[in-house]
Order: C-alpha cells, then structure tokens, then sequence
C-alpha cells in the first residue's frame, strides 16, 4: 500500500513476526496513548497469537496494528461458534486517514473468510469507526452504582442451603473455571475461555488497584456436599470520612449457577462491614440483580455498548444459531466490505427447537438490510423492528418484519463477560 499523495510514502502489511512484537506492542499503545503495566503487558504477550497478528510498516517501523484471538462465541440456542475475536487494533496519530485502518480491516476479513469462521467480534474504543466495516452493536451492558445503605436483599426459601467461605483466588481458579464454562451456553455472546485466559481474570497489578486491595474471592458452595454453585471476585478500598466508614467495593465477577447461590452471592456483596458504595462495571441488561435488590433506583444504572458483532459467512452465521419462533423469510443482504455476502438469503426454521437453514436464492425478498444491522440483531439482543423504526431495515413484504423479528429474538440478553 502506498499513500497516493506522495510516492515516497511507502507503507507495508504483512504479518508480525515474534520477535517484532514488543516494538508493535509500543506502537499500539502510543495509538491508544497509553502506558499499561508490566503485569499486563506479559499477559497480553503470552494471550497473543501471533500467526493471526498484522502490522503496517514503514521502513521497517510500526505504524498500524490488528489482531484476532481464536475464541468460541455462545450464539442462541446454545451452539458455542469459532469466532474471531478482533483486537489491538491502533493506528499512530501520524499515520491518520491514509488508509492504514481499511488496509488492515481488508486483510484481516479476507483472513477469517479463508478460515472459515463465521463470526468476528470486537469491543469498540470508538464505536463510530466500526460500523463501515460491517460490525453491527449487538449487545450491552450495566454499570450499577450501589448506595449499599438504601437498599437490601430479602431472604431466599434456600438460604440454609448455601455456605459462602472466602478462598485464594488462585487456588480456587480451577474449579471456579469450570462453573464459568458451564454457564457459557446460556447466554449468547458469552465467550468459552481458551487455555490461559483464565489467568487475565486474576490479573491484579498493585499499580492499577486505584486505591483498592487484593483481588479477593468468596464461593458460595452447597452446604451439605460442597459443591461449587458460585463465585464473586472483587476488591475493597478502604475509605473513611467525619460520618464514619465509607469504603468502596469493586466487584468483578459474579458467576452463579442457580438462584440461591446468587442470592447469597449479591447479599454478601451488598452487606460487607465498613462499606458504603458497591460498584460494578459490567452486568448483563436482565441481570437478576435488578430484582433482587428492594430499590433498583439505587442501583443507578448506566446502559453502556459491549460487543460488536460481524456476519462474516452470512449463510452459516444464520443457520448455526436457533430462532425464538417459526420463520421463513428472504433477506436482500448489502454488503460492500465483503462482498461474497451480498444478495438474497433464505432463511427458514420451524422454531426453536428445530435447526434452521439459510442458502442463497433469487426469490424476491421480504426484508431488506445491510450485513451490520444483521450482526446487531444476530445474538438477540437489538430488536429487527427497532432497527426497522429507525429507517435501518426495510419490509418489502407484509408481515416479513414482525415474523423475523420474533424469531431473532431471545429469551435472554445478549452479555459479553469480559473485554479482549
């Protein structure tokens, strides 16, 4: 690639070698004019996957950065998809509006098309940018702001059943990993963890505590055969004021595998001595808690976009997940980023409880819609009538609109754990 307005100007794509990955590493973060720690930097190091890296350069410097992780996505119905998971993607400030961005986008799809992934996901850092290249928002998230002293947890029929015990986070990673994986299924857009992702949920560099302890961990375990039924990872950062204690607790996960275990999790979060505000930064948009509580208003949620989701195979993207209802509908798909996927889809499934299939046609189309509004709609999460009621999807044949949207729906809210 090379800049039209000066031929001396002569950029390169080409994949990272490994031993060039500490000066990409420092080009990424000037982009995102950021410093991380050490401890961070080694776990993304260790995370990244190499043959699936890019770099734009010139003479030989970094100037642009992408790369993909090879996750398993859940999608609806409980298939758990290879998916790409699209990161470290930056450009240096200087290097802006020259093409570098689309050069690395073109590269890294045609990629993932020739590995036959389905799927690509990203969490923006600005979500603005994405969207030209097909990736439609497709899930959220919460971010509460506990006022612990204003609200509580009523008591659960199971209560007894639960012993909650604190542990070390690592020792009881192992067995905490195994509950998470179990979950992965139901819910879409949560993420199967590959190996070593594991340790990222324990990273805790003293230099980006905030103020905060340790990590710490609490189990909620069933009390008469131990079995594991919860966890919740969080921190606490000490806080005093003329009134008394007012220390801050942050909590980082909360897994559950059934209501009890939840209810006892949330209770111990909400009701730890000396502290005043509890915050959590990523909840799923139908968490329980917003029903557990006994005053959501002092929760004080904040609706925040999460995963972006982009149909890279369109016809096995579509057929590989399950649908809320019976449809039989054909999709007119525009797609000019990737144009393999352009043209009429027939997409049909008896219900949920049947597959479905979806294969390309030259019958007339019900629907009308470019491939990022299908990936916002495509794990249930962003209704196809709203998408419609904003002029982004267009019914050509009566009826069509109200019979896709009820079978893209889902019973339950689209949620990404964790960033990547």
């Amino acid at each position: 690639m090379t800049h039209p307005g000066n031929a001396h100007d002569a950029l390169s794509l080409r994949p990272l070698a490994a031993e060039e990955w500490e000066a990409w590493y420092d080009a990424l973060e000037t982009a995102f004019g950021s410093v991380e720690s050490a401890e961070r930097r080694a776990a993304w190091h260790a995370l990244t996957e190499v043959d699936r890296a890019l770099g734009v350069w010139e003479d030989e410097v970094p100037v642009g950065t992408a790369a993909a992780f090879s996750f398993r996505m859940a999608v609806p119905g409980g298939a758990v998809l290879p998916t790409a998971g699209v990161t470290m993607v930056g450009v240096l400030p200087t290097h802006r509006r020259r093409g570098v961005l689309t050069a690395l986008m073109r590269h890294q799809l045609d990629e993932i098309h020739e590995r036959g992934e389905a799927l690509a996901v990203l969490t923006a850092s600005e979500p603005a940018i994405y969207g030209r290249y097909g990736y439609g928002l497709a899930s959220w998230k919460l971010r509460v702001e506990v006022e612990r002293a204003r609200i509580r947890i009523a008591p659960g029929p199971e209560d007894g059943r639960i012993r909650l015990r604190l542990a070390d986070p690592a020792d009881s990673l192992t067995a905490c990993e195994r509950l998470y994986h179990d979950q992965v299924p139901l819910r879409p857009g949560m993420l199967a963890r590959r190996p070593g992702w594991e340790r990222l949920a324990l990273l805790d560099p003293p230099t980006e505590r905030d103020g905060h302890g340790p990590l710490l961990c609490v189990l909620a375990e069933d009390r008469t055969d131990g079995e594991l039924l919860g966890y919740a990872r969080y921190s606490v950062a000490e806080r005093w004021q003329d009134a008394g204690p007012a220390a801050v607790v942050r909590v980082r996960e909360v897994t559950a595998s059934g209501a009890a275990a939840r209810r006892a999790l949330w209770r111990y979060l909400l009701d730890l001595d000396l502290s005043e505000t509890v915050q959590v930064p990523n909840l799923p948009l139908d968490d329980a808690l917003l029903h557990l509580v006994s005053d959501p208003r002092r929760l004080r949620p904040r609706q925040v976009d999460s995963l972006f989701v982009r149909l890279v195979e369109v016809g096995d993207a579509l057929r590989s997940r399950r649908y809320a209802a019976p449809v039989d509908v054909v999709l007119a798909v525009r797609d000019e980023f990737c144009p393999w996927n352009t043209g009429h889809w027939h997409l049909h499934s008896a219900g949920p409880d049947k597959g479905a299939a979806c294969e390309p046609t030259d019958a007339p189309a019900g629907l009308a819609l470019a491939v990022r509004e299908l990936g916002s709609a495509y794990l249930g999460g962003a209704g196809l009538t709203a998408l419609a009621a904003a002029g982004l999807v267009t019914e050509l044949r009566p009826g069509a609109l109200a019979e896709a949207a009820r079978a893209f729906a889902w019973d339950v809210a689209p949620w990404l754990p964790h960033g990547f």
